[in-house]
């Protein structure tokens, strides 16, 4: 809230400003009932702020309880348009500003974090949830208090004017109070179940469209559509549920506040008949008292609205909460560009404690520049290795030097730079193929994409599409195959130009001739750099130094490139 501290200031005063105007409400027509057709004396307050002219004529005091009614409903008009504007721009301002938060942070926290939750729990925690922060403070607590101000502006007015109207209309705010505690936990309870199965139903939606061509194949639709529909009608019950708590809620509120208004009428109507009260003075209290429960009525809708927000709020701010695994040290050093040599001591690694190790006593040592081939059974835990080479993940025990330097002592950001990842299934964004390639570099020029591109033997087919290198790919490439997507892939780390190179499974899914043209393009890529390659393919080994196998998690055998194999103790 602290950035918006004058803008949330402001909306707050101008609340308040309501409440003096809505003690004016019911003077006109008290003036023109009292004051015009029983021809009483005017109250000692307006007395003295009347001039006299006005005072002594019944047709200009009526006349000014006429203007009065058209002053009081335009300042209000003009307050509450203030007030719309005022709560749309903070509210929106803070929205946005706690979404990139989240935005932010979720880039940063543990890979094995989105693995478990998945990734349309945490897009409905930015989407939706975040919006709590917006209600909450905007629409919640500023009315909130608002309106507790205008009630004890209104009980002060009412009790000068007749106590025991103030007594009789206050009398029901103690079992207010019981009423909201006893359906407070219950409603946010509910607001919990409600926004988990929410969550669950968008995820349905986000799996089937990120798998539609898999759907498809199989002819699952139908399936996949009754999955959403009961996902769905499970979250609409649950809303039902918590509708039916919240309109019960207000049922049992305004019932109370029918009994209050109930009672002050009855006794108002005994004492004007008593002589003890005036017409006047009766519909002035009504409708104080009217708007003493108004605003009691707003906070204890605020206070069952409230419910569902706070649920909103722990779900956002849990994201905000976790903690990423990979940390900077405060003393970590900066590194322009690696000489490329890298050392493994005894690496072990599990995802979860108490888990069983993934990786387990790793140790070999790569020279600069040299290519290194990862093979081994599909779950060996090949990508994971490479993995923590980039600091995805931290190492459970022992440590991986680059140029004798512990990766955990250098800049996260300047380590990465020093790494090209070319990927099995290549990651492109929906944008123009000349934005994917400088996706490595941004603001590279236009011959430097190029040339990326030409080194990647992609320029040819890029330069016959529609659009060249301004045509949009789609939503992950999709417009074009799988091996232009590959060399694609491949320029954007030509165009990075950095000493380390990843090379996990590139050519898997390719014809053998798109293999060709990537592995001569991949050659080019890895002169002169250190390289790893994770590969079944024996053509992509040819060109590799050394060669480590990997058997559960365990290296075997370390080959040197011409085929002589050497047994490493494991």
């Amino acid at each position: 809230m602290r950035p918006y501290v004058s803008h949330l200031s402001t909306l707050f005063a101008l609340s308040l400003l309501g409440t003096p105007l809505a003690l004016l409400t019911p003077v006109p027509l008290k003036i023109a009932v009292d004051n015009v057709l029983n021809a009483r004396p005017l109250p000692r307050v307006l007395g003295m702020l009347l001039p006299a002219a006005v005072k002594h004529s019944n047709r200009t005091l009526l006349a000014s309880a006429v203007a009065l009614v058209v002053a009081v409903a335009l300042l209000n008009q003009l307050r509450e348009f203030g007030i719309s504007l005022l709560t749309t721009y903070t509210g929106e301002r803070m929205l946005r500003d706690f979404r990139a938060k989240l935005f932010r942070h979720v880039q940063r926290v543990s890979l094995s974090y989105h693995d478990l939750k998945g990734t349309a729990d945490t897009l409905y925690r930015i989407q939706y949830d975040a919006t709590a922060l917006q209600d909450i403070v905007v629409v919640g607590l500023v009315p909130f208090f608002s309106s507790a101000i205008t009630i004890v502006a209104m009980t002060y007015v009412t009790a000068r004017i007749n106590w025991k109207f103030a007594a009789v209309g206050l009398a029901i705010a103690p079992f207010m109070l019981v009423v909201s505690g006893s359906y407070r936990q219950r409603m946010r309870s509910q607001s919990r179940t409600v926004r988990k199965l929410e969550s669950s139903a968008l995820s349905v939606v986000h799996e089937v469209l990120g798998s539609l061509r898999v759907v498809r194949a199989f002819g699952q639709e139908n399936r996949e559509h009754g999955r959403f529909i009961q996902r769905s009608n499970e979250g609409m019950q649950a809303r039902l549920r918590q509708a039916y708590l919240e309109g019960s809620y207000g049922i049992a509120l305004a019932s109370l506040t029918g009994l209050g208004m109930a009672s002050v009428l009855y006794i108002g109507v005994r004492d004007i008949e008593a002589g003890r009260l005036t017409l006047g003075d009766l519909l002035l209290v009504m409708s104080y008292l009217g708007q003493l429960y108004g605003p009691m009525r707003t906070v204890g809708r605020k206070m069952a609205t409230l419910q569902s927000h706070l649920v909103g709020a722990e779900r956002a701010f849990s994201l905000l909460d976790e903690e990423p695994d990979v940390v900077e040290r405060p003393s970590a050093r900066p590194l322009a560009r690696a000489s490329g040599a890298m050392a493994f001591r005894d690496v072990s690694f599990a995802y979860d404690n108490g888990q069983p190790a993934v990786l387990e006593g790793i140790s070999f040592d790569v020279e600069p520049g040299a290519s290194v081939g990862i093979v081994g059974a599909t779950g060996a835990g090949k990508t994971t290795l490479v993995s923590l080479l980039t600091r995805f993940y931290d190492p459970t025990t022992g440590s991986i030097a680059l140029d004798d330097v512990d990766l955990r002592d250098y800049k996260v950001a300047d380590l990465r730079n020093q790494f090209a990842i070319v990927l099995q299934e290549p990651v492109l964004f929906s944008t123009t193929v000349a934005e994917n390639i400088a996706y490595a570099r941004p603001g590279a020029s236009e011959v430097d994409i190029i040339a990326a591109a030409q080194a990647a033997n992609a320029h040819d087919f890029i330069h016959r599409l529609p659009q060249g290198y301004h045509t949009v790919v789609g939503e992950r490439g999709m417009r074009l195959s799988g091996g232009e997507r590959q060399r694609i892939s491949i320029a954007r780390a030509f165009l990075k130009d950095a000493p380390i190179l990843i090379l996990d499974e590139p050519t898997s899914s390719v014809d053998m001739k798109t293999e060709a043209s990537i592995l001569h393009a991949l050659d080019r890529l890895a002169r002169g750099r250190t390289t790893f390659v994770i590969t079944h393919r024996p053509s992509a080994l040819k060109q590799c130094d050394l060669i480590v196998r990997i058997e559960h998690g365990r290296v075997v055998a370390i080959e040197p490139g011409l085929g002589v194999r050497i047994a490493v103790q494991s």
